[in-house]
């Protein structure tokens, strides 16, 4: 056997121990508003369940599962499994997720709890197949799987520091099957520290074998258990053998004569508190075979009703310094005894009274009190991962959970029974659910662990994941991302930037002067201007627009930066240090003459116009009481407001071009408006500046719509941002009224989806038709 310890030790691996890959899985079933267990269909709009990588079903039609892709750290994979989670709950229509691994209320009718259908008519018939064997009600049990590996760099490093001859596959494997045969030892300390199910609603209670104590009106109870689903009457196989995890070979063998011997007709019907798993869903023996273990599969988490996703994140880090500890702990062989004992041992954990003495199995003629064993335990994991280097700050989970051992302190099924008592089971648990759904509603904007992308990146992130589309980080801080389905594959920077514009295309909008040029060779109205490479040019043709309202900006920023507006007359000072500013920020400048009327963002894809959006610059409403600057302060106290392009809205900013702005109109940050008074802060309307978005998509004339097709047209872009100036939008003919100031190649999409006031345009899906991925 190989000295894992020593391994670590001796080469100093510790700092790597932690590190692996780490995945979730979970299921919840959907209830209608009453609290009964719904009878709709899987939701449409999560498309094939069959190949959906996030979102598909379990057993029922009406038990969503959710899936996360591998992450590098347990609280990753949680973040992810929340977004999941908020996805599928606001796309719901009148419908919640039952956050309780027990299910609702049920019909008396089991003809009306449909197996999940599928197109494939094996899959739907391997649930008609558990549905006759174990009955539908006891395949409505919902939990939590844990996948994890190692790292690859621990392992081959690990791997070159062994001496044994034996292959990387071989090596890897002995890594796995060391740390199954250890968790299914120990497994029934997480059975009782995170075990959240001891009540029933009374339409399931046909389902247990247990005794039972009548709780409320329509509920029973299994008095002081921790986990109905991890016990006697739950989710495992209806009889015994024995699975080796001593060698591959060995639990390959037992797996197949098991299914020989007719305990079960498939390796997933495996009901183990771990499974071994290789590289592919399918044909998972053959796959194990071929190619070895990959990772391991951890089934025993019970969904946590205490909290919104059902998953905390002391119970993914106490099960991985489980596994992390069973790598580094002495080695044993599990015999058929040994495997006996520790599936007792789980459900001794799951099922016996908290409040009486438990004893679990220590060696076929001994027991042991199982909290002070559970003490034993923890202590062990912590000196042992302590030794090899493992921070302090990672092993503090264990000193927490070691605590609820020594004080004793109420279970999260005891907390739970105490609440059905006080509000009754269907009650409780769709109260959890509704309060659930609204934290949902709260952040709906947010794509939770996806908060340092750019709001764009979220928003059709989102979309993909909601649509089936596998994704993968190129570049996750310069929001570089690659999305790929049905065979296609597409690059994408910050949600516009993509495959369907070239080069030249981008550049050409880049350029305002380019841009002008080309737009205007289109007949589309463009103002009238000079451009500048140099201060002292600009500079003496100050006669030519002292006099006027113009606008000076650099050749090539976005987001309104470096950009400003006189609108009636200015002095020199004033004109000078408007270039400077634009200057700052590009080599060349535009003086421009200030087009009247207001600006509107024209989204354009594929030649279609199909969102526009007035943009009120920054502002503020005077109260008769406090000044601009603390007026700022409150409107920024918006959680719709932030920085950097991560929420709806921009925080208002109190700079110098604001204050140049409110100097124009005689005011300053400690000017007092008076009550109702509207006090703008800004000429440019740029929601990255703190303007307001008002969509106007429904309002806008045709003639506006298709003047900025051809603006973006010009300069041959798919995708476009078109910014025009319009006098009045009630006039349907734009002679004279209207002029095209810039094309956007990079155009926000958040503002579109969630503007200040109007609805969603749909803009991420239709970026995703352009290129391809959905149809």
């Amino acid at each position: 056997m190989v000295n894992f310890y020593n391994l670590i030790k001796e080469h100093k691996l510790g700092g790597l121990l932690l590190s692996g890959n780490f995945g979730l899985e979970k299921e919840n079933v959907r209830t209608d508003m009453g609290g009964n267990l719904a009878l709709t269909p899987h939701p449409e709009v999560f498309g094939d369940k069959a190949k959906h990588p996030y979102i598909t079903t379990d057993f029922a039609e009406s038990q969503v599962e959710m899936v996360t892709p591998p992450f590098d750290s347990p609280a990753a994979a949680l973040k992810f499994m929340e977004a999941l989670h908020d996805l599928v709950s606001l796309e719901l229509k009148d419908e919640v997720l039952w956050p309780y691994s027990l299910p609702p209320r049920l019909p008396d009718d089991d003809n009306l709890i449909k197996e999940a259908q599928f197109e494939d008519p094996e899959i739907t018939e391997y649930r008609e197949y558990l549905a006759h064997k174990y009955g539908k009600r006891k395949q409505l049990l919902s939990g939590v799987h844990f996948n994890f590996s190692f790292s690859d760099k621990f392992l081959k490093l690990m791997y070159c520091a062994n001496p044994d001859n034996l292959s990387f596959r071989e090596f890897r494997d002995q890594v796995y099957l060391k740390v199954a045969r250890y968790y299914l030892k120990f497994c029934w300390l997480v059975i009782y520290l995170t075990g959240a199910n001891s009540v029933a609603h009374e339409s399931y209670i046909a389902c247990s074998k247990r005794e039972k104590q009548k709780l409320t009106e329509d509920s029973y109870n299994f008095k002081g258990a921790s986990s109905f689903r991890n016990g006697i009457s739950g989710y495992r196989n209806l009889e015994h053998f024995y699975i080796s995890y001593n060698s591959l070979y060995d639990y390959i063998a037992d797996i197949k004569q098991a299914i020989a011997d007719g305990h079960i007709i498939a390796a997933k019907e495996y009901y183990s508190q771990l499974r071994l798993k290789g590289s592919t869903k399918s044909g998972v023996l053959d796959d194990l075979y071929n190619n070895g273990i990959n990772y391991v599969e951890i089934r025993t988490l019970d969904l946590n009703p205490l909290t919104k996703v059902g998953i905390t994140q002391d119970s993914l880090d106490l099960i991985h310094l489980l596994l992390v500890y069973s790598l580094a702990a002495p080695d044993f062989w599990m015999s058929d005894e040994e495997y006996r004992l520790a599936n007792e041992n789980q459900i001794l954990a799951a099922d016996s009274d908290r409040a009486e003495e438990i004893r679990l199995h220590f060696s076929s003629s001994e027991t042991r009190n199982l909290k002070e064993r559970g003490v034993e335990v923890l202590d062990e994991v912590y000196s042992t991962l302590h030794a090899l280097g493992v921070a302090e700050d990672s092993l503090a989970v264990l000193k927490r959970y070691k605590e609820i051992l020594i004080a004793d302190k109420a279970s999260y099924a005891c907390q739970v029974v105490k609440s059905v008592v006080k509000h009754g089971y269907s009650d409780y648990f769709m109260a959890q659910a509704t309060n659930y759904l609204e934290l949902s509603k709260q952040t709906y904007y947010k794509f939770c662990g996806f908060e340092d992308l750019e709001l764009s990146t979220q928003i059709l992130l989102k979309e993909s994941i909601k649509r089936g589309i596998k994704f993968n980080f190129l570049d996750r801080q310069d929001n570089f991302i690659e999305l790929s389905n049905n065979g296609s594959r597409q690059i994408v920077k910050q949600a516009t930037k993509t495959s369907l514009d070239n080069y030249a295309t981008i550049l050409a909008m880049e350029n305002k002067v380019v841009t002008k040029e080309l737009v205007a060779r289109a007949k589309v109205v463009v103002p009238c201007g000079e451009s500048y490479s140099d201060m002292q040019a600009a500079m003496t043709d100050y006669p030519l627009f002292y006099n006027k309202a113009i606008v000076i900006k650099p050749n090539s920023t976005n987001y309104g930066l470096g950009i400003t507006i006189f609108k009636a007359g200015f002095e020199l000072a004033e004109y000078q240090r408007g270039l400077e500013i634009a200057f700052a920020h590009d080599r060349k400048v535009l003086v421009e003459d200030f087009v009247a009327g207001k600006e509107y963002r024209f989204f354009v894809i594929e030649g279609q116009t199909v969102a526009i959006l007035h943009r009120e610059p920054a502002n503020v409403v005077g109260d008769g009481v406090k000044n601009i600057r603390e007026l700022v302060t409150a409107k920024n106290q918006d959680p719709l407001r932030g920085f950097g392009y991560v929420t709806p809205l921009e925080k208002i900013r109190l700079g110098e071009a604001e204050a140049m702005f409110l100097a124009q109109q005689k005011l300053d940050f400690e000017t007092i408006p008076s009550l109702g008074q509207k006090i703008y802060l800004r000429e440019n309307s740029n929601i990255s500046t703190g303007g307001d978005s008002l969509d106007f998509t429904d309002i806008m004339p045709k003639a506006y719509k298709r003047i900025a097709v051809k603006a973006a047209a010009s300069v041959g872009a798919l995708i476009c941002g078109v910014d025009m100036m319009i006098r009045d939008i009630k006039n349907p003919y734009p002679e004279n009224n209207y002029a095209v100031i810039e094309l956007n190649f990079n155009p926000a999409i958040h503002i579109h989806t969630y503007p200040y006031q109007g609805k969603d345009r749909k803009i991420a899906k239709r970026i995703l038709k352009a290129l391809r991925l959905i149809s």
